[in-house]
């Protein structure tokens, strides 16, 4: 089996938990959406938002390169809580796992996204944020695909 989430154009649903560091968790939910406009380039663009709570939704917009035949690639990420990111990411076997840094931010805020295939309509994510060498905020949930 290969990877559908990123290597597929496709929609997907997401549920899940966020958690701030010393705080209440807060469940979410959204929608993501992956397109190669060219050869080699793809786009994902996620919202999520938080029902139960008044914390405003959080934007992504991920544009990357994936060389063909390569298991390695770069991409660029605008969130609407940062304005400019940049990644790395690698496909294993079971698992998409993208590392990323926040530009310009003096607390050296950086980043991992793991995408773990459960099966091809199924991925289980866990994200966290770092602020140096701490846990900053942690993100888990489950994206199914919708389409």
């Amino acid at each position: 089996m290969t990877h559908t989430f990123l290597l597929e154009p496709s929609s997907w649903i997401i549920k899940g938990t966020w958690l701030d560091k010393n705080q209440t968790s807060y469940p979410f939910q959204g929608a993501t959406i992956i397109t190669w406009d060219q050869a080699n380039w793809f786009s994902i663009k996620t919202k999520i938002v938080f029902p139960k709570s008044d914390r405003d939704g959080i934007s992504y917009e991920y544009k990357g390169f994936l060389p063909a035949k390569k298991t390695q690639y770069t991409y660029v990420l605008k969130r609407s809580d940062f304005e400019k990111i940049e990644g790395e990411g690698w496909l294993s076997t079971d698992s998409i796992i993208q590392r990323y840094w926040v530009l310009g931010d003096n607390r050296r805020l950086n980043g991992f996204e793991t995408f773990f295939r459960l099966d091809e309509d199924t991925y289980h994510l866990t994200s966290g944020m770092m602020a140096g060498n701490h846990l900053y905020n942690t993100l888990e949930g489950i994206l199914e695909r919708h389409g």
